[in-house]
C-alpha cells in the first residue's frame, strides 16, 4: 500500500467530520494489536507539535495496551465506517476477541510507529505519546458530570461509565491516507 501524505489540516478536516460516527484507535503490545471506536478526540497544537488527543476510559483494555507501548495509530474511513466493525470494535473487550480477525480488518505496517494502520480504515496519523493525564472528575461541571459520569448516582448504570478518561496527547509523527499501488485490489 502507499502513503499519500496529509497536512495536519486534512487529517483534522477527516477527524473532525468521522469523529460523532466513531473512528478507530489502534494499539499494540508484543504483536498482538488491539483497535477500539473512539468517539471523542482533538486535532490541533500543543507545545509546537502536532497532537491527536484521545480519550479511552481507565477500565478498558487499549488503556492498558497504551502503557505499556506508547504508540497508537487513528484510523478514519473513507465514507461511512462499516456498522458491524463499529459495532463490535465499540462493544467488545480485545482482552477476549481478536477484533481485527472477526472484523476482517487488515493491519499495514506504519512508517514510524510499531502499530499497523488499516486498510480498510485508510486515513491514519501515526502517533507518540508525549503526555498523559487522567482526567480530575471533580472540576467539570455538574451537567457533564451526571451525564458522562453518573458514578455518583444510586441510579447508574453497572457498565463502567462510571470510569474517568485517561486523556493521551499522541504526537502526530505522520499523517497520510493508505492508497492501493497499481495492481493491488
Amino acid at each position: 500500500m502507499k502513503h499519500r501524505p496529509l497536512t495536519l489540516a486534512e487529517f483534522a478536516s477527516y477527524a473532525a467530520e468521522a469523529l460523532p460516527r466513531g473512528i478507530l484507535l489502534t494499539s499494540a503490545v508484543d504483536q498482538k494489536v488491539n483497535t477500539m471506536v473512539i468517539g471523542w478526540g482533538t486535532v490541533g497544537v500543543n507545545w509546537n507539535l502536532p497532537v491527536f488527543a484521545a480519550y479511552v476510559r481507565v477500565s478498558r483494555h487499549t488503556r492498558e495496551l497504551l502503557d505499556r507501548n506508547p504508540e497508537f495509530t487513528v484510523n478514519i474511513p473513507l465514507g461511512k465506517a462499516d456498522r458491524d466493525t463499529i459495532a463490535v470494535c465499540g462493544s467488545k473487550s480485545g482482552r477476549d476477541l481478536d477484533k481485527l480477525a472477526a472484523c476482517s480488518l487488515h493491519p499495514v505496517p506504519g512508517e514510524q510507529v510499531s502499530v499497523p494502520a488499516l486498510r480498510e480504515f485508510p486515513v491514519t496519523a501515526e502517533c507518540r505519546i508525549i503526555y498523559r493525564q487522567q482526567e480530575e472528575l471533580s472540576l467539570l461541571p455538574e451537567e457533564i458530570r451526571s451525564r458522562f459520569y453518573p458514578h455518583s448516582r444510586d441510579d447508574a448504570p453497572s457498565d463502567n461509565s462510571r470510569d474517568p478518561h485517561v486523556i493521551y496527547y499522541g504526537q502526530i509523527l505522520s499523517a497520510y491516507v493508505l492508497e492501493p499501488e497499481e495492481g493491488e485490489g
